[in-house]
C-alpha cells in the first residue's frame, strides 16, 4: 500500500498551499474551520509528477477574527487529520511562545549594549 501524505509548501495571497503525494487518482480534500466546510478548496494534478497534487485552500476573509484559528485538512469522509495550519490575529498573545522568545532578544540586546558601556567606562 502506497502511503499518502500532504506537505505544506507555502502560505501566499491568501491561499494554503500544498502538495498531496501517493494518490494515482484525484484526492477529494475538505477542509474545515470549527467542524464548518471552507468552500473553494481547489486539488489539481501536479505536471510531470505521476502521484502528485497540488492542494489550494483559500483562506476566507470571515475567518480572520480576533484569537487562534484553526483549519484541518482531510480527505473527504475521512477521520484522520493530514494537515493543520493556524493563524493568529488580533492583539498579540502573552503567552505566544514566539512572542516570549522577541522579547528575550530584546532585553538580551539592552543588556549587551549596557554592558558594553560599562566596559568601556571602567577601562581608563
Amino acid at each position: 500500500m502506497i502511503e499518502t501524505r500532504l506537505t505544506k509548501t507555502r502560505i501566499r495571497g491568501g491561499l494554503w498551499e500544498g502538495v498531496f503525494s501517493g494518490a494515482q487518482e484525484k484526492p477529494a480534500i475538505e477542509v474545515t474551520l470549527l467542524e464548518k466546510p471552507i468552500a473553494g478548496v481547489i486539488v489539481e494534478a501536479v505536471p510531470e509528477r505521476s502521484g502528485e497534487w497540488a492542494v489550494r485552500v483559500p483562506i476566507p476573509a470571515d475567518a480572520l477574527s480576533e484569537g487562534v484559528q484553526t483549519f484541518l485538512i482531510r480527505e473527504m469522509g475521512g477521520t484522520e487529520t493530514l494537515a493543520h495550519f493556524t493563524i493568529i490575529t488580533g492583539v498579540a498573545m502573552e503567552d505566544d511562545m514566539r512572542a516570549e522568545v522577541d522579547l528575550l532578544r530584546q532585553e538580551l540586546d539592552m543588556l549587551k549594549r549596557a554592558f558594553r558601556r560599562h566596559c568601556l567606562e571602567t577601562m581608563v
